[in-house]
């Protein structure tokens, strides 16, 4: 390592989080799980290798940062949005973190403490700020020249680029009638953005959106659900959406017994529906399956008369197992050989019999999805995944990006290395790209033997190839969620309201 990387490692900059060892409580609470609580700004970082001077634009994370320790039992999905964002142009790179200045972050913050309980824990309905904290930890889009930071439970929050500064709750002006699922569809070639919103408590348990391209919310409609359920992610084609009513579902009626208001239900079976992309909710046709759960979605297309959906399946879930774990280790270590793994499969619906057929495309356990976004909802041949791997403690940890070429039915997984870890890995297109993977994927990487971290940058055509430049960062950056992308010309028009 360059002694000027060296030399800057050693600043003040430099955090080190607690181990499972001195570790109070949950095992997410520790290790590079742990916040980092100071807000950071450093400019001309140390690079190992070279910038390419083609890339021009803003790198940014969003994951859960708890300001403050937790009421209760703490699930990683619990924690503030912090966004960790690295800015590069000319060949040069600097970074900076901020919280998402949530109402539920501001209320914390003064009262200099937690307020709200998380998954792990009952719901306190006679919190006078709310039962729910709108967290804003998990994923990022951009449309109609404004950031929007999203927590599928509530509001989506705007943010200015590349400061990171929040300006505040994004409603539309008010049209926003429903909460904002944290993976919307933006189809590149009309503007639009698609989205949907479940509600775990009354009905309509779900509701879909269109908002146009240029920034209006035009359609809404409600779905009917005999119960809520937890439905994470979507996809659009170029004439549908497509949901998943999976059989993880939420009931108040067990929340006030004092059973868990979540629940793994199979005998319920999973459902896909598909309907016009301005079609009402009764127009909604279900495809029935075995049960089954999807996280995240690669893409969806269409082909004659069939849809083709391409998403990673889980047999069941339990949102408890990324929770706080009170078990001893050699318990912990039993259940990791039973615990499930998420493959990529494919879903063709035939709209004209009503049949369903799905296989596995690989046996590999990966997720975070992402493509070439210019062809969501169109046939595209490759998608990147980071693939996961269990501790001891059964955490997730990426230990690889993986690139797959659907043509072919290849995959090439790119290691981080030993003791390194990373997550889901963006694509940045080059300008004036000439093929679909031509541009960059980019990734936090942290180095668990160093306790530093890295913004690394593959070259996408040439994926087992050692990285084009590594970016190393004046603080560690914990495991998070989703990223984006937002280049200069983005910036530069960005709304300011």
């Amino acid at each position: 390592m360059p002694l000027t990387v060296r030399k800057f490692l050693n600043t003040d900059f430099r955090r080190n989080p607690l181990t499972l060892e001195t570790c109070p409580t949950s095992p997410y609470l520790c290790d590079n799980f742990a916040p980092v609580r100071e807000e950071v700004t450093a400019d001309n970082l140390p690079v190992i290798g070279e910038l390419p001077q083609d890339l021009d634009g803003m790198f940014i994370r969003n994951g859960p940062n708890p300001q403050f320790d937790p009421l209760g039992r703490y699930h990683w999905f619990d924690g503030d949005g912090m966004l960790h964002g690295v800015r590069i142009a000319n060949g040069s790179a600097s970074y900076r973190n901020r919280y998402v200045r949530t109402k539920g972050w501001e209320l914390e913050r003064e009262a200099g403490r937690a307020l709200f309980t998380g998954l792990l824990e009952p719901p306190r309905f006679d919190n006078p700020h709310g039962p729910f904290k709108n967290a804003a930890n998990t994923a990022l889009v951009w449309h109609d020249g404004r950031l929007l930071a999203l927590w599928e439970g509530g509001e989506p929050h705007h943010i200015r680029v590349p400061g990171l500064e929040t300006v505040g709750p994004y409603t539309y002006c008010g049209k926003l009638l429903h909460a904002f699922t944290a993976h919307p569809k933006v189809d590149a070639q009309t503007g639009e953005l698609f989205f949907f919103g479940y509600n775990v408590i009354r009905p309509p348990y779900l509701q879909y959106s269109v908002v146009s391209a240029a920034g209006e919310i035009v359609h809404t409609t409600p779905i009917e659900l005999p119960i809520g359920v937890m439905m994470h992610d979507f996809a659009i084609t170029e004439r549908f959406a497509i949901f998943m009513n999976h059989p993880y579902t939420f009931s108040l009626e067990r929340a006030l017994r004092g059973e868990p208001i979540a629940k793994w239900e199979p005998d319920r079976g999973s459902h896909f529906g598909i309907m016009p992309r301005y079609g009402s909710g009764s127009e909604v046709r279900w495809f029935s399956t075995d049960p089954c759960y999807v996280f995240h979605v690669l893409n969806a297309f269409e082909e004659g008369d069939e849809v083709v959906l391409d998403a990673w399946s889980l047999p069941s879930v339990d949102l408890a197992e990324l929770g706080d774990e009170e078990e001893p280790v050699a318990a912990r270590e039993r259940q990791l050989s039973s615990q499930a793994k998420n493959h990529l499969h494919r879903w063709r619906f035939d709209l004209m019999t009503g049949a369903v057929r799905q296989e596995p495309l690989d046996d590999t356990d990966t997720d975070f999805p992402r493509i070439n976004e210019a062809l969501v909802g169109r046939a595209n041949r490759y998608g990147y995944t980071a693939r996961f791997v269990r501790d001891r403690w059964g955490r997730p940890l990426a230990d690889a990006l993986v690139k797959y070429d659907l043509a072919t039915g290849r995959s090439i997984p790119h290691p981080f290395g030993r003791g390194r870890s990373g997550g889901e890995g963006v694509f940045v297109p080059r300008p004036r790209a000439r093929s679909e993977d031509d541009g960059y994927v980019m990734t936090f990487v942290y180095d668990d033997r160093e306790g530093t971290s890295e913004l690394v940058i593959f070259d996408a055509q040439n994926f087992d190839a050692p990285p084009v430049a590594r970016v190393i960062l004046p603080q560690r950056v914990p495991y998070g969620f989703h990223g984006a992308w937002v280049g200069a010309a983005q910036m530069a028009s960005q709304r300011e309201a």
